[in-house]
């Protein structure tokens, strides 16, 4: 029989791992081609492996909670076919080789207080940071703990020294709540009344993203009120037409995102990001739509290019990726290299919110409820009242980078573009 290396694919250029939470198959299974092996998950998002043959499983490479690289092999299947795919062997290694090993080990194990497991966290850490945290037996719970200052919450040379010097002199580091990883929440009940009921795996995730964001940027809000009449009519008028056209369903988020990205045009400092002292001016404009699961958790799926989408092209993309999020099956490269985001908590009812920005992005805007209102008309006759239908933008945004006359200019041209929206438009 033939071996094949089953190897954990490619999934997107931003995303170089992924953690192993549950295999499907064991060791003796059969599998068929495109049969789903085991299942991983990267830091937003769970994918299933499929096996590219049928054969039978015959090695399993990993544990549950072991992080692998892309290209790694994670398993062996063996098949009928007389050509086997090679398989790569360790070398024999001499006897004396062995011993002058084993001398190492015992010798850096000598110098580390507590042993230092990598492959029990979900986090990323360079090979200087690891070889820093062996020598000064700082344990995978404190690493995690450390407050990062790298690209995307990593944690650099800079911050595990001042780490290092800081517990020297029994002065607590900045650090954020570390996530522990379990697959399978536990719940405990309390005397048969209350029960405790374990986070899932990304409510973790979730909870430790807003917690170091909170502890990141400075959080300012601005506020506008915008009135939507012309959009609303536009949109009960053309909904029926457009879907009968275009195959797809005509809502609010296509129009509102498509003046986000104009006004991003307009001001690129709301599309940048930060890294430590750095400020990184991003080329592209790639808008994350907050969207929330069917279990309750939130993620965060990404328009690439939304400037260069029309009407047509932003409506079968919001679609597209709602409603592969609402049914697990967005890819992990769908929900990175996103500049800016926004949320739509007026989808719940809520009139405005102070959303937590999305790092490294420096600003997030909250579409709040469309609402019918009693509002002042000016008319060149004067003025009178008149029933508007009106709605709240929330613009948060990183007071260490984003001044108020930047956060608030960016929402009002954003509140500008839809307000003169034009209601003769053509989809």
């Amino acid at each position: 029989m033939a071996k094949f290396e089953l190897k954990l694919p490619k999934m997107g250029e931003s995303v170089a791992e992924a953690t192993i939470t549950n295999w499907l198959k064991k060791v003796g299974d059969k599998i068929e081609i495109d049969e789903a092996v085991l299942e991983i998950a990267t830091d937003k998002v769970d994918s299933e492996i499929p096996s590219e043959i049928s054969g039978v499983l015959s090695e399993i490479l990993f544990n549950v909670n072991d992080i692998v690289k892309v290209g790694q092999t994670i398993a062996i299947i063996e098949t009928e076919s007389q050509q086997p795919t090679p398989v790569v062997s360790t070398p024999e290694v001499a006897p004396e080789s062995v011993v002058a090993v084993e001398e190492i080990i015992e010798k850096a194990v000598a110098t580390v207080s507590e042993p230092v497991n990598f492959s029990s966290s979900d986090k990323f850490f360079s090979p200087l940071v690891k070889n820093i945290a062996k020598q000064e037996g700082i344990s995978i719970a404190e690493l995690e703990a450390i407050n990062g200052s790298g690209k995307e919450g990593r944690v650099t040379k800079e911050d595990i020294l001042k780490f290092v010097e800081s517990r020297k002199s029994n002065v607590a580091a900045p650090v954020s709540k570390p996530i522990t990883i379990n697959q399978q929440p536990t719940t405990i009940s309390v005397n048969g009344g209350d029960e405790i009921v374990e986070m899932d795996r990304m409510r973790k995730l979730i909870s430790g993203y807003m917690m170091a964001s909170i502890n990141t940027s400075a959080h300012v809000q601005s506020f506008i009120e915008v009135d939507v009449t012309n959009i609303w009519k536009w949109r009960e008028k053309n909904k029926n037409a457009f879907e009968k056209r275009e195959g797809e369903k005509l809502t609010f988020t296509p129009i509102f995102m498509e003046a986000v990205a104009k006004a991003l045009k307009d001001f690129p400092g709301m599309n940048i990001s930060v890294d430590g002292e750095y400020i990184i001016k991003k080329k592209n404009i790639n808008l994350g739509m907050a969207a929330a699961l069917p279990n309750g958790n939130l993620i965060v799926p990404v328009i690439k290019n939304a400037d260069q989408l029309n009407l047509v092209g932003m409506a079968k993309a919001v679609n597209d990726l709602g409603n592969r999020a609402k049914e697990g099956k967005l890819k992990p490269d769908d929900t990175q290299g996103g500049t800016y985001t926004v949320t739509n908590v007026g989808t719940f009812g809520s009139v405005f919110g102070t959303p937590i920005i999305n790092q490294p992005q420096v600003g997030i805007l909250a579409l709040g409820a469309i609402r019918k209102v009693p509002a002042v008309i000016e008319t060149p006759e004067g003025d009178f009242i008149g029933i508007r239908n009106k709605m709240f933008l929330s613009h948060s945004y990183d007071h260490r980078v984003v001044d108020g006359a930047l956060g608030g200019s960016f929402v009002k041209r954003v509140a500008d573009y839809l307000e003169a929206f034009d209601i003769n438009r053509e989809f």
